[in-house]
């Protein structure tokens, strides 16, 4: 008789410390899925591609860039920034206008610019008596109006907005933010921006950047 006494007291006395125990593991558990769900929470896999998706070019026009080859976004940014317009059928009249000016191995070799890409069809929109005028004095008023159109420095697009001056000694000025932005002289949009060449950053434009008489 005693000796059950003992057993059911003993039994009494375990059975407390049992529940505590399994109470204190799913605590434990619980902890631990907490602060998983919480490092999770912290970086999602949209914040973390929109993280990598500032560093990749942007803008409608991106889609006219080759998909492929030397004139597509990686083989682009193998190239220093004449080799690599060359290759990109977009820029073809910009690239002619850089070899008649003879500026092709300056550009090339430069060591950080930004350079604003007029596309063909911004060439196109411009009066043919300009086109004309400026083809027609290569190191004068075609090498002005392509200079404009090239900033010392790789500006990305955070830093893009404000006043800039070209290699030409003038101003340009770019407004907006994100992936909108405006530059003057001309109200040129950034049509695909943030383009990586070996030695550039290149924002394609809608419009030739003609300074200021």
């Amino acid at each position: 008789m005693r000796t059950t006494r003992i057993t059911v007291a003993a039994l009494a006395l375990a059975l407390p410390l049992t529940l505590a125990a399994c109470g204190s593991d799913t605590g434990s558990t619980g902890t631990g899925s907490s602060a998983a769900t919480s490092s999770s929470a912290a970086a999602t896999p949209s914040e973390t591609m929109s993280s990598a998706s500032t560093d990749m070019p942007f803008g409608a026009a991106c889609s006219a860039v080759p998909a492929d080859g030397a004139g597509s976004f990686d083989g682009m940014a193998k190239d220093p920034v004449a080799t690599a317009a060359s290759n990109n059928p977009v820029l073809s009249t910009l690239v002619s206008a850089v070899t008649a000016a003879g500026l092709g191995d300056t550009l090339n070799s430069a060591k950080d610019i930004t350079v604003f890409a007029p596309t063909n069809d911004a060439f196109a929109a411009l009066p043919k008596a300009t086109l004309d005028a400026a083809m027609k004095d290569p190191k004068g008023l075609l090498t002005t109006v392509l200079t404009n159109h090239v900033v010392e420095g790789r500006l990305s697009p955070d830093q893009l907005a404000g006043e800039h001056k070209t290699l030409s000694g003038k101003t340009i000025t770019v407004s907006g933010s994100g992936e909108d932005f405006t530059v003057t002289p001309g109200d040129a949009k950034v049509v695909c921006g943030n383009v990586q060449t070996a030695n550039a950053t290149v924002y394609i434009i809608d419009k030739v950047l003609v300074p200021a008489s």
